[in-house]
């Protein structure tokens, strides 16, 4: 069997989490991948805290239960760590994105890691200049995007512009095209 590569988003809700993890899917199934998303919570509300998942393949996907053993974990809200053990699981030289503006080796430092290849972004920043408001999920794809290696930007540009043309007013479509391009460049990557 073959591997996928599968993805466990950390945020809050609010943040765009599940959207981030099912926009990654459907981009990668334009591309001619097979690919999954979606979430894992209960009633929450703004701001509590929730998962998503994403799954990549080249064949059919025939799991559909949450995932333990991450290639690459996604925190769109770093003190997310105070509660959650967000590197639990991470596979053996897997990738660990925070949005946060520490750096790479800070935060290597911070949680005490080894062979684990991380990349640091500061999502909010981005995308309160981009879209005057600290929804970081555009900016976190951007990123992951550049180290995964799966997709390339413009992959994830133009799906975007395809998939939300008609949902997003031309400001915030823009926005996010923006925001999605500057992680992508700014992404630190240790």
């Amino acid at each position: 069997m073959e591997k996928m590569f599968e993805v466990r988003w950390h945020g809050r809700g609010g943040q765009g989490a599940v959207t981030a993890a099912r926009l990654l899917a459907e981009a990668a199934v334009t591309k001619g991948h097979y690919a999954q998303a979606f979430p894992e919570f209960g009633p929450e509300r703004r701001g509590a805290p929730v998962q998503a998942f994403t799954r990549i393949g080249s064949s059919r996907i025939r799991t559909y239960y949450g995932i333990s053993n991450p290639d690459a974990v996604v925190v769109l809200d770093a003190t997310l760590s105070d509660n959650v053990d967000i590197t639990n699981g991470l596979v053996l030289f897997g990738i660990l994105l925070i949005n946060t503006q520490l750096s790479p080796v800070e935060i290597q430092r911070k949680y005490r890691l080894k062979n684990v290849r991380i990349g640091a972004v500061d999502g909010n920043g981005i995308s309160l200049d981009c879209l005057r408001v600290a929804i970081p999920n555009t900016a976190m794809i951007g990123a992951l995007v550049k180290m995964i290696g799966i997709l390339d930007l413009e992959d994830i540009l133009s799906y975007f512009k395809e998939a939300y043309a008609t949902k997003f007013t031309t400001e915030v479509l823009d926005g996010n095209l923006q925001a999605i391009t500057r992680a992508y460049e700014e992404v630190k990557i240790e």
